[in-house]
């Protein structure tokens, strides 16, 4: 039986023989190669891991069996800051299971589809920490041959953790070059194609790959096809283009030389002039996996005496009135933070049109395997007020931050720590402040502010909401860029291109044009992240069909040259 068509049989409690320690199995967190990986929780302390899961099925040839038992000798053997903690492994009748630490932030690939370019401060963060990671391999004589950034993982400080030792090799002695083929296309060094045997040096070439993806938004080589991807490595034909740094293109080029005896080692690569003499934050703010941080110093003001709004009295009213036309309210001039609404709103047009192709079906079953969790937004719409006819639309997010999106189209951010506002005007300029130091002119507009926060955290329930985590000043978060209410519920698009649709039934979707995903959120709240792609192969059930019809048609409507919904 094929690892595609057998279906992993896991149960709900996971017990240890050896430790005697009973797991609860929580949410699927995505698949691989043979394994299925859940969060999984010490039931005693409730400790959460990561629960690698490997049928035995699976594994019944001796490769795979020499495979898998390299891998965990080789991952238990390592203790490092920058690497995946490898805690234990034990197995039952059916499965393998090997417990590893929980990295919440997910892996720096999604990080990098969410965000496309990272900034060379963030850059230089993530590349020491990944040259840290790779020294202590290096000097423990390993080479982990699969580096990339879906093997990067994150975890809730934004920590990079090396992972994924499934490729991983020992040299055994002075000299000794490995023969055989692996790695990721786009990232594979151009002497292990050769054949010409390979050392710690392939390591090095990947780091290149990584680098250069960060910066320039898509790895060097990458092309439509894999030959062609692999005629390029082989002749180490590429360009580096965009805004990057004297410094940072020279740290490319060294890793990226065809010659492995060209290359730098990583002790060397760690005194490079890019990482040594650029500014380095000492840690990011977790807005950052959606949204480049600020470096710039905050604008401060100076604070003049309140002046009296409506006696001080503002009565917050969510409407109830049904709106049988569209009422689309949009933001300003976009600033360069911002995806252009036109082109994402196509992007999930298209998505949505190849999935609505399928017809749904009546009794379907999401199972975990059709699900693609990483996706899942990292921002979203958890609260909302509408109160358009008297001063604007109010919102929360699910990081707990609080907008406003004034009938004159400006916009006011309060970050979730409460205290940095960022305030957009009719143009996109963004300008910076705090809730005790802010511009006269703004007096009135940071009064609702307050109220609508006040408001929603008093009024309205959360839906999913994260737990609230202290940010700083580098702090951005993505903003409501426009929204329209119709009699079946409201549509929102933020600024990092997510459309949000909340219905009267009380059901929810989430489109992201950059994961190319969708999250349904149904009666029970429950959350479900699907690619398009995998519902196009799968099918779906009829409400969640219905969903995406709607959406379809609501997007149309909104895209329609005629309505004019959208600045030129």
């Amino acid at each position: 039986m094929s690892k595609d068509t057998y279906v992993i049989q896991i149960p709900d409690i996971i017990y240890d023989e050896n430790t005697k320690i009973c797991y609860k199995k929580g949410r699927f967190f995505g698949k691989g190669g043979f394994a299925k990986c859940y969060e999984i929780t010490n039931m005693a302390n409730n400790q959460s891991f990561a629960g690698k899961i490997v049928p035995k099925k699976l594994i019944v040839k001796d490769n795979h069996k020499e495979k898998m038992t390299q891998e965990i000798h080789i991952h238990q053997s390592l203790k490092h800051k920058n690497v995946v903690g490898f805690y234990s492994f034990f197995e039952d009748t059916f499965n393998i299971y090997i417990v590893l630490e929980l990295c919440r932030k997910r892996s720096m690939m999604e990080l990098q589809k969410r965000r496309k370019l990272l900034t060379e401060p963030e850059t230089r963060f993530y590349m020491k920490q990944i040259l840290q990671g790779v020294s202590y391999l290096h000097h423990r004589r390993i080479i982990h041959r699969d580096l990339k950034l879906g093997n990067l993982f994150l975890d809730d400080e934004l920590q990079v953790k090396i992972g994924d030792f499934g490729l991983a090799a020992t040299i055994e002695y002075e000299g000794e070059r490995k023969e055989t083929l692996c790695g990721t296309p786009n990232y594979i060094a151009p002497e292990i194609l050769h054949k010409k045997g390979h050392s710690f040096e392939v390591d090095i070439w990947s780091i290149g790959c990584i680098m250069y993806t960060l910066l320039s938004g898509r790895p060097p080589f990458e092309s439509s096809s894999l030959k062609e991807t692999y005629s390029r490595i082989k002749k180490c034909q590429y360009k580096i283009t965009g805004n990057i740094s004297a410094s940072a293109k020279q740290m490319i080029m060294t890793m990226l030389q065809p010659d492995p005896k060209s290359r730098p080692n990583v002790n060397q690569l760690m005194v490079h002039d890019f990482l040594v003499n650029g500014y380095c934050p000492t840690s990011l703010p977790v807005s950052c996996l959606t949204m480049a941080p600020r470096f710039d110093k905050m604008e401060v003001y100076a604070r003049k005496p309140l002046s009296g709004i409506n006696n001080g009295d503002v009565v917050m009213k969510p409407e109830d009135r049904a709106q049988d036309s569209i009422t689309v309210h949009l933001s300003g001039a976009m600033n360069h933070h911002v995806i252009d609404p036109k082109e994402s709103f196509g992007t999930l047009r298209s998505l949505l049109g190849r999935v609505l192709k399928m017809k749904p079906a009546k009794n379907h079953v999401f199972l975990d395997e059709m699900t693609d969790p990483a996706a899942q937004p990292m921002i979203w719409v958890s609260k909302w007020v509408d109160y358009s006819d008297k001063y604007g639309f109010g919102y929360q997010l699910s990081d707990e931050g609080v907008g406003v999106m004034f009938n004159d189209t400006t916009k006011l951010i309060m970050l979730p720590n409460g205290i940095n506002v960022h305030y957009i005007d009719k143009n996109g300029k963004e300008s910076y402040m705090t809730m005790e130091s802010y511009p006269r002119e703004l007096d009135k507009k940071m009064k609702l502010l307050s109220y609508f926060s006040r408001y929603m955290r008093e009024h309205l329930i959360m839906t999913g909401a994260s737990v609230v985590r202290e940010v700083d000043s580098m702090s951005r978060t993505p903003h409501l860029h426009q929204w329209c209410r119709s009699t079946s519920g409201v549509l929102m698009q933020l600024s990092n291109g997510t459309v949000q649709m909340n219905f009267s039934d009380h059901t929810k979707i989430i489109m992201c044009p950059l994961m190319t995903a969708i999250t349904y959120i149904d009666e029970e709240k429950q959350f479900r992240t699907f690619r398009f792609s995998s519902l196009e192969n799968s099918g779906c059930n009829v409400a969640l069909y219905e969903k995406m019809r709607y959406a379809y048609d609501k997007i149309t409507v909104l895209l329609d040259p005629e309505n004019n919904y959208f600045p030129h």
